[in-house]
């Protein structure tokens, strides 16, 4: 079974969906026995910003085969500024491609990759399950918009929230998270 594991924190070993996400990858590991685990780091190692030039690119050509190969696809994905980072929707550019990963057809858009599985590690600094932040969150929503149009209509999603508001919140949110990702399987 093969696995694509991404990153896109740019916080480095600071970063707590990196050790979520690490950690539903070593949960997965352990449930599941052989990988064959592909790793990006799309904070350091950004893809280019989609253009008409970039479109079709090699670069592009092997992100979507990454994709496209992989079984299993975990996401580490912080919210910067109410939504996901740049890199990771660069990334979503290059694999929301019409005939590869949807299509349209006379019912509208159709989906192309739902047999994947997606976990998604999701970090946010504040708190947007209540109702007051829930209208500034565009993380996650965005993220299962994005999958749901290629067919992936129910990613599970692991949340760590409110990490920024105080270092005993941070290691309880933390904490949960991991938790979360033990039961991964």
């Amino acid at each position: 079974m093969k696995v694509l594991h991404l990153d896109s924190s740019i916080q480095g070993e600071n970063s707590v969906s990196r050790a979520v996400s690490a950690a539903v990858v070593e949960q997965l590991r352990r449930a599941q026995g052989d990988l064959e685990i592909a790793y990006r780091d799309l904070g350091s190692s950004p893809p280019a910003h989609l253009t008409l030039a970039g479109f079709g690119s090699s670069e592009a050509a092997d992100i979507l085969e990454q994709f496209l190969a992989a079984d299993i696809v975990v996401i580490g994905a912080p919210m910067y500024n109410f939504g996901i980072p740049t890199q990771l929707k660069s990334w979503f550019d290059h694999i929301l491609i019409s005939g590869k990963t949807f299509r349209y057809g006379a019912n509208g858009a159709e989906g192309l990759a739902g047999a994947k599985r997606v976990i998604v590690a999701l970090a946010r600094g504040g708190f947007y399950t209540d109702a007051a932040g829930a209208t500034m969150e565009h993380t996650e929503t965005h993220l299962r918009a994005m999958l749901g149009f290629i067919g992936i209509a129910n990613p599970e999603v692991i949340i760590a929230e409110g990490i920024a508001t105080g270092p005993e919140q941070r290691d309880k949110a933390i904490e949960a998270a991991l938790a979360d990702a033990a039961r991964v399987g």
